[in-house]
């Protein structure tokens, strides 16, 4: 079992399959739970909890590397925290511990949120051993990005300022301009942000060929971004 994960490295779950209605259920369910836990907390248990969960994805993201490290599978190609969903992690274990926390905040709704959720809905396991760590270690990092900005937002009072999916969208090109050509010079299949070729998934937001898909996610995009600044602006819950 475990020498086919490792001939077929890409280990794509799909949505409508038992394995990933299973999953995504017991990550709503645990995602909600946390976020009902906080209402009924006061300022500084909340800070406590986030800090909790920040710790917990730090030792998580850490320990992963380790192992990686150790079994000869960390890959320059694949493991540079240069993912969407990685940057937002690195974000979500730095945010209460920074200065600055505020400003990055907002980067962190749009691409944490958006980003973890996709990554939930249409999950893809790099290198899969068949072990429960790697299983467990996806779904609570890609959880974690979403929920620790509807934590502050609900719990904490963190607000979204005018034209912040604007900017947020506007860094997330920067980023792109560097992160494109960075994959064609590292080489051996260097795929950060899925910019040299598109993830193996069942997506309906995925289609195009290189480099066409990039320019229908821009579009997409953008419009994700204006939709949740809408949504999360109006009255809170």
């Amino acid at each position: 079992m475990i020498l086919d994960f490792i001939q077929n490295p890409h280990y794509v779950i799909d949505i409508d399959s038992y394995e990933g209605i299973r999953n995504i259920t017991i990550t709503i369910f645990l995602f909600i739970s946390i976020l009902i836990l906080g209402r009924n907390l006061n300022k500084s248990k909340n800070l406590l909890l986030l800090k909790i969960i920040c710790i917990i994805a730090f030792i998580s993201t850490g320990y992963d590397h380790i192992i990686d490290v150790l079994n000869g599978n960390w890959r320059i190609e694949e493991d540079l925290p240069l993912h969407l969903c990685s940057l937002s992690n690195l974000i979500v274990i730095l945010i209460l511990f920074s200065p600055i926390n505020k400003k990055i905040f907002e980067f962190l709704f749009y691409c944490g949120f958006l980003g973890g959720l996709i990554s939930i809905l249409t999950p893809q396991l790099n290198y899969y051993d068949g072990g429960w760590f790697m299983y467990l270690s996806y779904y609570s990092s890609h959880g974690i990005i979403m929920l620790v900005p509807l934590f502050m937002f609900y719990n904490l009072d963190y607000k979204l300022s005018k034209y912040s999916w604007l900017r947020t969208f506007g860094i997330l090109n920067i980023l792109m301009i560097f992160i494109l050509p960075l994959n064609f010079l590292i080489g051996n299949g260097a795929n950060y942000m899925y910019l040299h070729e598109a993830p193996n998934i069942k997506n309906p937001l995925v289609f195009g060929d290189w480099p066409y898909y990039i320019v229908n996610w821009e579009i997409i995009i953008i419009i994700l971004f204006y939709l949740t600044y809408l949504i999360f602006t109006r009255k809170k819950l």
